[in-house]
């Protein structure tokens, strides 16, 4: 699992210091970056390898402004071209949001899927997270 933490800014909440619900999805990409640079380190569009085809954000509670948020984001299932990806936004030792992205390893030249590398695939394992009630839809 990789975790990071954002200090949510004035401008990510709403009138009642709530955390918008627009700014989940840009905090889970940015959580998203760690499996990303498994396929391009350096994080370079040029070499860019991914694509999205799904992403469902589900709002379990409210995120205040003022407070630390924490993005866990895990991996559901690997299958041969694509991964699912589980994340949650917690604060408080409360989970607040919950989604899951379809990432797609693509060769945007052939404008077609391609396999995940084997390599790749052996890092992304050890981010595999099966069977906890936790986690489960």
């Amino acid at each position: 699992m990789f975790k990071m933490i954002i200090e949510p800014r004035f401008g990510d909440a709403d009138g009642l210091g709530h955390i918008n619900n627009t700014v989940l999805p840009a905090w889970f990409e940015q959580g998203r970056n760690p499996i990303y640079r498994l396929f391009t380190p350096d994080l370079k569009l040029e070499q860019w390898e991914l694509t999205m085809a799904k992403m469902e954000v589900e709002f379990i509670g409210e995120l205040q402004y003022g407070k630390e948020v924490e993005i866990r984001s895990y991996l559901l299932e690997i299958g041969n071209s694509s991964m699912t990806i589980g994340q949650e936004a917690w604060q408080d030792d409360k989970l607040g949001v919950k989604g899951k992205t379809i990432i797609v390893h693509y060769d945007f030249n052939q404008q077609k899927s391609v396999p995940i590398p084997k390599s790749i695939k052996n890092e992304l394992e050890k981010h595999l997270i099966k069977g906890t009630k936790e986690h489960e839809d």
